[in-house]
């Protein structure tokens, strides 16, 4: 399997190769999802066609019994996507749900898609695991990689921005999609490769992974005195118990914030001092602030003009789903085609 590459090394007149991604919306977005996932995004759109949308209708299959906050939390995560650089001018943000041609394809490639290749699928035990206390015992949580698979092949996406762990969620829209195209004697879908990218391990505030469950969060657009206090109180390495005792930086959390948030000369200061007991991890704490704070201040300012421009940003959104949809249905009118359901006239 040949990953994409996502150099943008084409002719100079060449179609732009198109690629698809989307998130759950789980309201405003924390660092772990800028480094993870938005960041990449950001450079992505410059390089190819690419539709980025809001994954409402997968919260749903979690979240089935409680979906009170789904739609509020798309907008949340609409706001974080544009204060961030997401630029509608270069890429095509759009919701989901608002094209039922996902759910039309959907149901197309659920006639056709065996059940083993979804009760193998890795992630289906092991999030009904990490969910022990929600009922995922039902047809849409293991159907899921189905929904995925026409999210991406609708819009007939030549690759897909995945990290290693999801790789078999690409593999399964591949062979979705092959199948479709050996079953009906066609070449509707492109089959889409993974287009990898190298996703940074930042830990939350007490050294775990990054969640909002866990109550360890920085958000993107946090204000200067909640980010201060939140890294005044991070965990550092537990062996370093008095300022003289001379540290590993490699196991504290606040240095692998250093990593993405400071310069190079700065983080190697950082880490002899920190092995030396030269610098303290109050002065770590306080030259890490200053670096997220700056890195963070022109997010937040966008955040608060779009904030006053509500109407504006759901103009966006608009246009994002028109043109979202358009393309949906070109596939459809393909797709019907192909599969014997396309009106004739009779």
């Amino acid at each position: 399997m040949r990953p994409l590459s996502n150099r943008g090394e084409y002719p100079e007149m060449a179609e732009r190769k198109r690629i698809l991604s989307g998130m759950r919306p789980t309201g405003r977005l924390h660092l772990g999802n800028l480094h993870g996932a938005l960041d990449n995004w950001i450079q992505l759109q410059n390089q190819y066609e690419c539709f980025f949308f809001v994954a409402d209708w997968h919260a749903l299959t979690t979240d089935y019994a409680s979906p009170g906050a789904i739609r509020d939390n798309s907008w949340e995560m609409i706001m974080d996507w544009l204060s961030a650089g997401l630029d509608p001018e270069l890429c095509t943000p759009f919701i989901q749900s608002e094209i039922k041609e996902h759910a039309e394809l959907y149901l197309l490639l659920a006639m056709l898609t065996p059940l083993p290749w979804l009760e193998r699928n890795p992630t289906y035990k092991e999030q009904q695991q990490q969910l022990d206390q929600k009922d995922l015992a039902t047809y849409g949580f293991l159907g899921y990689p189905v929904l995925m698979a026409a999210d991406i092949i609708i819009y007939r996406a030549n690759g897909v921005p995945v990290g290693k762990d999801q790789l078999p969620h690409v593999e399964l829209t591949r062979e979705i999609a092959r199948r479709f195209n050996f079953m009906y004697n066609t070449e509707v879908f492109p089959i889409p490769d993974p287009l990898l990218t190298e996703v940074p391990v930042l830990p939350g505030t007490d050294g775990r992974k990054m969640s909002k469950s866990y109550g360890n969060c920085i958000f993107i657009t946090e204000p200067e005195e909640s980010i201060i206090d939140k890294i005044s109180k991070m965990m550092t390495d537990p062996q370093r118990i008095r300022r003289n005792d001379p540290g590993n930086p490699e196991v504290s959390p606040v240095f692998a914030y250093h990593k993405l948030y400071s310069s190079p000369s700065e983080v190697a200061d950082i880490a002899d001092g920190c092995r030396t007991a030269r610098i303290g991890c109050v002065e770590c704490k306080k030259r890490l602030m200053k670096n997220v704070i700056a890195k963070l201040a022109p997010i937040r300012e966008r955040r608060l003009q779009l904030e006053a421009k509500a109407s504006k940003v759901r103009e966006i959104i608009e246009a994002g789903n028109e043109k979202a949809r358009r393309e949906a249905r070109v596939t459809m009118e393909l797709v019907r085609r192909a599969v014997g359901l396309a009106d004739n006239g009779h």
